[in-house]
């Protein structure tokens, strides 16, 4: 069992930044794909970005590609996301998850264990 905490989500003006992260316990994290999916209110989850158990594979949605970066640090048994040139449209709860596997994964059914999500609010 994997037990997963995000923080560092916020209110912030377009064109801002925020950073999150993802705290995880229980399991070893570096045997772990990471992941960062949203959900905006009325919308279905969707998958934002993706990172291989070392992070030497790395995967974006095409709508937060050169804006948001994702990286881990195995040490601190964490996976950040750095978001910048936030705009209206990122509005959403922000989750991140862990999945077994070698590689990165961007569906959301390949992953095995979710954190609760951390509101992220772009005001225009």
């Amino acid at each position: 069992q994997v037990q997963l905490v995000e923080s560092g989500g916020g209110l912030v003006h377009a064109g801002g930044s925020l950073r999150l992260s993802c705290a995880a316990s229980g399991r070893t994290f570096i045997n772990y794909a990471m992941g960062w999916f949203r959900q905006a209110p009325g919308k279905e989850r969707e998958f934002v970005a993706a990172a291989s158990r070392s992070g030497g594979m790395i995967y974006y949605a095409d709508s937060v590609k050169c804006r948001f970066t994702i990286s881990r640090d195995n040490a601190k048994n964490t996976v950040y996301l750095q978001m910048n040139s936030l705009k209206p449209e990122d509005t959403a709860v922000y989750y991140c998850a862990g999945g077994r596997g070698s590689r990165y994964y961007t569906l959301s059914n390949e992953y095995d264990y979710w954190g609760q999500g951390t509101q992220v609010t772009v005001s225009s």
